[in-house]
């Protein structure tokens, strides 16, 4: 019989046969036990509906995770199986982790864009305002970039009333997220109007570096005016939401910056055209004012008040002398007609041969009227004959 081997041998032979056995292991499972170390491992393990496994990712492995491991989360691992002799138990050392079903980077995305969106960070009532006008722009970007390039055509054609401070950074690449952070701390020291952090097209890898909590922690932080433009219009990046504008592309930020020259050309030459209408207007009212006092000034006049008076004298004594001769013709018509009454009535006119003119108490009366006993009196134009009348007849 052969003798016996001890417990550290037999784990030590088994962890032998398992470590070359299984050097190279792709599982997928759902994460439970999940446990961050603080001296950077990660401890978990994997299970389905019948069995669990306990895993671990050191440190050194870690770097490559883009997204953040949660509790329930379904993933793909790529490592190989090891045995802790100690306890005699085995585990799997993780090398890769990738979702299941689903891309690291989009997951990744997703979980610090939810992460942010519960800190704020996407507030619209946190966002600053652009400047009308800027003076001073400075660029987080890459100096051998053909986005640099865009921009400055862009602004020289646009707007070239303004001072630009190129920030030199890298913008791809592992360290891209802590150069990208740096600059714009930076960049916010420079008193600048605003800050354009972005760069060119790529990939979603290449642009990856703006999709790190480092970058977005920098842009909320700072104190002035940034300006996401990421790759294209279709990428949508977390420094995007951030940021307090989106810019679809470096060249419509410098657009969304800057004000438009030919615009502004317009702009004047409207209000040039509104103020000259205007003072035309204004001139023409003061015109007619002037002309209606003037008018007013004339109808108040002295010189018209004079003339007015001496036009009414005038017409009183235009008045007065045809009132006047009315008077003198009327006077004069009944004089007439009682001139041609007194020569119709005259006794040498009246007086016939044979013919007298008879009086009764010094009124004339007919011959019909006298009766027996008066007194009357006979008159001719040249005598007069005093009789009593004794003998009426009548014929």
């Amino acid at each position: 019989m052969n003798a016996p081997i001890t417990v550290t041998s037999l784990s030590t032979q088994i962890k032998s046969l398992l470590e070359t056995t299984f050097m190279d292991v792709y599982v997928e499972g759902e994460i439970s036990n999940l446990t961050y170390h603080s001296s950077g491992h990660i401890y978990f393990s994997i299970k389905d509906d019948k069995s669990t496994m306990s895993c671990v990712m050191f440190r050194g492995n870690t770097k490559y995770l883009k997204f953040k491991l949660e509790v329930g989360l379904k993933i793909n691992i790529r490592g190989s199986l090891t045995v802790y002799t100690p306890r005699g138990s085995y585990q799997l050392i993780c090398n890769r982790i990738e979702p299941s079903g689903q891309g690291a980077l989009a997951l990744a995305y997703e979980q610090l864009k939810e992460k942010l969106k519960q800190k704020g960070y996407f507030d619209p009532s946190i966002k600053k305002n652009l400047p009308k006008y800027p003076k001073k722009i400075a660029l987080v970007t890459s100096p051998t970039g053909a986005a640099i390039q865009d921009m400055l055509k862009v602004a020289n054609h646009r707007w070239n009333l303004v001072e630009f401070i190129l920030v030199p950074t890298l913008v791809q690449g592992e360290t891209a997220k802590d150069d990208i952070a740096k600059s714009i701390k930076y960049a916010d020291t420079l008193n600048c109007d605003i800050i354009i952090v972005g760069r060119g097209g790529g990939s979603i890898e290449d642009l990856w570096a703006f999709n790190e909590e480092i970058v977005a922690n920098a842009i909320y932080e700072a104190q002035t005016v940034i300006i996401s433009a990421v790759g294209h219009e279709v990428d949508f990046l977390i420094s995007d939401f951030v940021a307090d504008v989106r810019a679809a592309t470096p060249s419509n930020a410098i657009e969304i910056a800057l004000p438009d020259t030919n615009e502004h050309r317009i702009y004047i030459d409207t209000l040039t055209q509104d103020f000259e209408n205007r003072l035309k207007n204004i001139l023409y009212s003061k015109e007619q004012n002037i002309i209606h006092l003037k008018r007013m000034y004339e109808q108040n006049s002295i010189e018209t008040k004079f003339n007015l008076i001496s036009s009414e004298i005038k017409m009183l004594k235009l008045s007065f002398d045809n009132r006047f001769s009315n008077i003198l013709n009327s006077c004069q018509n009944s004089i007439s007609l009682l001139k041609n009454s007194f020569e119709h009535n005259s006794p040498e006119k009246k007086h016939k041969k044979g013919f007298v003119q008879i009086s009764k108490d010094n009124k004339i009366i007919e011959l019909e009227n006298i009766n027996i006993g008066d007194n009357i009196s006979l008159q001719t134009p040249t005598h007069i004959a005093n009789a009593k009348i004794e003998n009426i007849k009548k014929q």
